[in-house]
């Protein structure tokens, strides 16, 4: 017999056949950036379980931020509302460069604030609610989950960064290429490179990173963007539209031990090697929706929330974080040895955590092999201890 839904209220949804009441699981999301406002925005997808955002008093504002990703599965409707899209994008150090390209996996920049306002609007269409974490009445039966950012220790590495989204005369910059690395700037402080998304001919945001247990003074990032805009694109005359400035940490996280299941950054979305994150909190939110409805549609269960990446590049990745720490001046030869061994199809589909056997083993197999193993020994000796 085929069962039918009807809505009854916002809590409440009755079977046509048999005639039978069911509860809807009351799932509360603490947080309100990116994960939680994505889950939310499926919401709809979910009709057995009722989803509330809790915004946390004392949260900081949300300020604006570009997010980047290759277009894989499951990111249509990123691609469809993002700033702009690549088709080339660089590596580049003292030592070469390397410009890969695809047609099918576009590199993306999204706005922060463009993709959570359509968040909000698909959450609220779909009935989910919005409430001050002062003024929430928990209930007992409810799952939460928890979307703040995690936990990290002392000792924890940082992708760390500045970035300016610049104006310059026309032509100033090349806008069929991004620019993902560009090692051509100070090392003096440990592995630093320039991350440039040019809009257009005259408009890019330049990023300096650095990737460090500390955080360099924002004098150092901002002299790094000064010098490289006017060493490699000429310009020395510009006016900056926009700051962006943060850290995201690399590496594996430690588990938490916490009641509330953690999403998102939280909940291990964030690549350890890269610090990619947007594409992997989608993942693994349609992941949460398809294990819901896929054992049982009519089930009111509590969502099961899963690491979005494979074990084998949660390990690969452990191992080249560990190497960096090693040796960060090799770093980049590192970079640029992973982007000659593959074409732009693959380089995307391995950062974006899709990719098969044969493109690990392209990546293994172009790495210096006497610095991994003494990083795999490390870890494993640590493991053991």
């Amino acid at each position: 017999m085929t069962l039918h839904f009807m809505t009854l209220s916002k809590d409440c949804l009755m079977l046509n056949s048999p005639r039978t009441l069911i509860p809807k699981r009351e799932v509360h999301i603490i947080g309100d950036g990116c994960a939680a406002l994505s889950f939310a925005a499926r919401a709809g997808e979910l009709p057995l379980h009722q989803l509330t955002i809790i915004q946390p008093d004392g949260a900081p504002a949300q300020k604006e931020h570009v997010w980047g990703f290759w277009r894989v599965d499951g990111l249509d409707n990123a691609a469809e509302l993002a700033r702009k899209g690549w088709n080339f994008w660089s590596i580049i150090s003292a030592k070469g460069k390397v410009v890969l390209s695809s047609d099918t996996h576009t590199y993306y920049a999204l706005s922060r604030k463009k993709w959570e306002k359509n968040c909000i609007q698909l959450a609220r269409e779909n009935g989910v609610k919005f409430i001050n974490q002062a003024n929430l009445v928990v209930s007992p039966d409810a799952q939460i989950l928890d979307s703040r950012p995690p936990i990290v220790s002392v000792n924890q590495m940082f992708q760390y960064f500045i970035g300016w989204e610049i104006k310059a005369k026309p032509g100033s910059f090349n806008a069929e290429n991004a620019i993902l690395m560009d090692f051509r700037c100070d090392q003096s402080r440990g592995i630093h490179f320039i991350y440039t998304l040019p809009f257009s001919s005259s408009k890019a945001l330049v990023e300096s990173t650095m990737f460090s247990k500390k955080r360099e003074p924002d004098s150092f990032f901002e002299t790094a963007i000064k010098t490289y805009v006017n060493r490699h694109f000429g310009v020395d005359d510009f006016t900056i539209e926009r700051v962006e400035k943060g850290g995201i940490p690399l590496g594996r996280l430690p588990s938490v031990k916490s009641e509330n299941i953690g999403i998102g950054g939280n909940g291990n979305a964030i690549r350890p090697s890269s610090g990619y994150a947007f594409a992997f909190i989608q993942k693994q939110i349609l992941a949460t929706i398809q294990n819901a409805k896929g054992k049982n549609k009519n089930s009111t269960n509590p969502l099961v929330i899963k690491c979005p990446h494979k074990l084998v590049d949660l390990w690969m990745d452990e191992v080249f974080v560990n190497v960096l720490k090693l040796r960060p001046d090799i770093a980049p030869e590192l970079f640029l040895k992973m982007a000659k061994a593959l074409d732009g199809d693959a380089f995307a589909q391995f950062l974006s955590g899709e990719a098969g056997w044969l493109v690990r083993l392209k990546v293994v197999l172009a790495m210096p092999k006497f610095i991994f193993i003494y990083a795999l020994v490390l870890l494993i000796i640590k493991r053991s201890a």
